[in-house]
Order: C-alpha cells, then sequence, then structure tokens
C-alpha cells in the first residue's frame, strides 16, 4: 500500500511539473492517530476551504462562508453535520460518535479540523468511510494516515474506494 501511495505522489509531482496548462488539484489528507494512554482517537483533516464549501452547499442547498470574516454559527453546524455524514468511524464492527473539537484556517486556504473519538479500548479493527467532497467532484482524492500500535498506514479514498477495513 506505501508503494502505491508513494508512486502515486511521485505521479501528482510529475505531472504537475510538466503540465502546461493549469489543473486544479482536489486533495484532502486527514490523519488518524490512536493515543493508547488517552484512550482516545485523535483526527486532524485538512480540506481546501473553497472546495468545502462549494461541497457543502452542493449538499445542503445553501451557501457558506466557512474560513472567511462572513463565517456564521449555522456555517459550523453544517460543516459540522457535512463532517460527520462523510468521515466515519469504526472500531471492531461498531460506529463511533465523532467529536469536533475545533478549526482553524492554514496558508489561506486550508482548513484545518480537530475531532476526537474518547473511550478507545484497544482494538483489532478500524474501518474508516471518507467521502469528503467526493459526492460533489469525481476528481477529489482523501489521502488518510493511520497512526496505531506504533504503525502507520496509509489509505487513498476516491469516488471508488470509500471504505477501507484495517487490521491491528
Amino acid at each position: 500500500m506505501k508503494k502505491r501511495v508513494i508512486f502515486f505522489l511521485s505521479a501528482i509531482l510529475f505531472f504537475s511539473l510538466s503540465a502546461f496548462t493549469f489543473h486544479k488539484f482536489y486533495m484532502g489528507v486527514f490523519q488518524v492517530n490512536y493515543a493508547a494512554e488517552k484512550k482516545m482517537i485523535q483526527i486532524t483533516s485538512r480540506i481546501f476551504v473553497d472546495d468545502l464549501n462549494n461541497g457543502i452547499e452542493k449538499k445542503y442547498h445553501k451557501k457558506t462562508f466557512i474560513g472567511t470574516e462572513k463565517e456564521t454559527q449555522e456555517d459550523i453546524d453544517l460543516l459540522k453535520k457535512y463532517l460527520s455524514e462523510n468521515f466515519i468511524i469504526k472500531i471492531n464492527g461498531q460506529s463511533k460518535a465523532i467529536t469536533f473539537l475545533s478549526k482553524e484556517i492554514e496558508s489561506n486556504d486550508v482548513l484545518v479540523c480537530y475531532s476526537r473519538i474518547k473511550d478507545v479500548e484497544k482494538f483489532k479493527t478500524i474501518e474508516i468511510s471518507n467521502t469528503i467532497l467526493t459526492d460533489w467532484n469525481s476528481e477529489q482524492q482523501n489521502i488518510t494516515h493511520v497512526s496505531a500500535f506504533g504503525t502507520k498506514k496509509s489509505v487513498l479514498f476516491t469516488e471508488s474506494s470509500r471504505k477501507e477495513l484495517l487490521k491491528y
């Protein structure tokens, strides 16, 4: 799996450097860390904010201004709803509630969201479903890095590959 991700990232770099025309890059990066001492899963999501606003608008038919001065509490509530419906984690086959903690803008165009799952004992499987923006844009790709028990695994989610079961 690591070789596929490295090959994929190398191919993207090659094509982006050799392209003659500009083409927008649709990528989200997610980090899922199991903190055994805290019995917690910590989740960091990095998503282009303009794509996220477009995706939320398409899904809920409401224009949002996440990450701008015009942002409202309703925008944040829609963001939380969107994330909870499109990023789902099951531990040992059971769905776990993900608590949204906070967000910030990074580099003027990337929204970083922090979330967690509490009360997670040692587990054998973690199933991740990541459909963030893939319903809005078929070119969207979400790389998800999972660190648990001293092992790091990476998964690429696309429109046709939305769910992955990792075993520990």
